[in-house]
């Protein structure tokens, strides 16, 4: 309490950021991350905690990343409602920006967000130390800061009501996830105009797409978004996993296993418990079924050989018994007397409900109360801090 009632924005000044590199997912790349110090993320809060209700209100409709009761799950609801239909668009623009988070214009981000010019200034411009060298910001924000999520939000939000007035009526719909999105559109010239309104809205707040990334695609084709691979197979579209997300998970379950040699199978079953029980829920909104099936597969190769290595000198059946027991629901499954591991399939397919886009967390309490996955203390905490903010004036 006594570090909470110190902070003031009174003198504030912004420490430097530590800088760390953290390899890209599906890529031999390194991402920049910049930590605050526990003060500076703090005061961070505070003004994200501020700025937050503003920022739902006059968010694009379609923006899903790093809000409030939103996910990719909802996303990719959105993204079906939009592709699934017979008349629905048939060409997608596929959008990547480049070094989003890095190249923001300091000038465009203090002009347009209201808040304190000089505190976001030193959020901005504080600089970073690696290896010792204290280096410069002249643009962009520092991942890794806990209001940066929100201010690349609020930089970006514009997109959709640029798109709608420019191409009313041509089934053009915006579908972003922070950084990540992608635009409908009835026809591949339609598209091509989209990238260039998006190329010039970018401009202005010192943006600019990658063109090496950034691609036209028709729906029968395919394309890849948020993991998920999305699809028109004669006529029906298909979202399922992609192929860049089966073999990640792949990968990283074969590096925990091989690194087990010496480890007790409990010890290894919850180590991977975790890894398979968060791809699959994060994938149980789609069509994962077969997939899951097809994982169990290989999971249950990976273990075998894993068992065999340890027991070399003995048989097929010896080893079964030893690592799968029979269950009520499965004839063998890899378990100790404690400890049994998840499968894929465990987890049920469940659709996600499409969510209300003109729905605001502040205002349409109820609603997301009664939606599926929301946690309730959220709300509370929400209708504490409007009553609070009401009392005081």
């Amino acid at each position: 309490m006594r570090a909470a009632l110190k902070l003031s924005d009174k003198g504030y000044r912004a420490k430097p950021l530590r800088r760390i590199y953290i390899p890209k997912p599906h890529s031999t790349k390194m991402r920049p991350l910049s930590i605050p110090t526990m003060y500076d993320r703090a005061m961070q809060a505070l003004f994200a905690m501020a700025l937050m209700p503003w920022a739902e209100t006059i968010a694009d409709r379609t923006s899903f990343g790093f809000r409030m009761n939103r996910s990719a799950q909802d996303a990719a609801a959105y993204t079906f409602q939009c592709l699934s239909r017979k008349d629905s668009a048939q060409w997608i623009l596929e959008g990547d920006i480049r070094g989003c988070f890095d190249n923001f214009s300091h000038s465009w981000l203090l002009n347009n967000i209201p808040m304190d010019t000089r505190v976001l200034n030193q959020f901005l411009k504080a600089g970073y130390i690696f290896d010792g060298i204290f280096y410069r910001n002249e643009s962009g924000t520092p991942q890794g800061g806990i209001i940066s999520p929100l201010l690349a939000n609020l930089a970006l939000d514009g997109m959709e009501r640029v798109l709608m007035k420019r191409f009313p009526g041509k089934k053009v719909h915006l579908v972003r996830f922070a950084d990540d999105f992608l635009v409908t559109a009835e026809s591949e010239e339609t598209a091509i105009q989209c990238k260039q309104v998006i190329a010039d809205f970018l401009k202005e707040r010192g943006l600019e797409l990658s063109e090496e990334k950034t691609r036209i695609v028709h729906i029968s084709d395919g394309f890849d978004f948020l993991g998920w691979n999305i699809r028109k197979f004669k006529g029906k579209l298909l979202i399922q996993p992609s192929k860049k997300a089966i073999a990640a998970i792949t990968q990283k379950m074969s590096e925990v296993i091989m690194s087990a040699k010496a480890w007790k199978q409990e010890d290894l079953i919850k180590m991977l418990h975790p890894i398979i029980r968060g791809w699959a829920l994060y994938h149980r909104t789609v069509s994962s079924s077969i997939t899951f099936g097809k994982l169990d597969w290989i999971v249950r190769n990976m273990l075998w050989k894993w068992a065999k290595r340890r027991h070399n000198d003995k048989g097929k059946r010896w080893i079964a018994g030893k690592y799968w027991q029979p269950t009520l629901t499965r004839k063998s499954v890899f378990k100790t007397a404690n400890y049994t591991l998840e499968n894929f399939s465990n987890t049920k397919i469940q659709y996600r409900k499409f969510l209300k886009l003109d729905k605001n967390p502040f205002i349409d309490l109820d609603y997301f109360e009664k939606r599926p996955g929301i946690f309730l203390s959220t709300q509370k905490s929400i209708r504490m801090f409007l009553y609070c903010a009401h009392k005081s004036g």
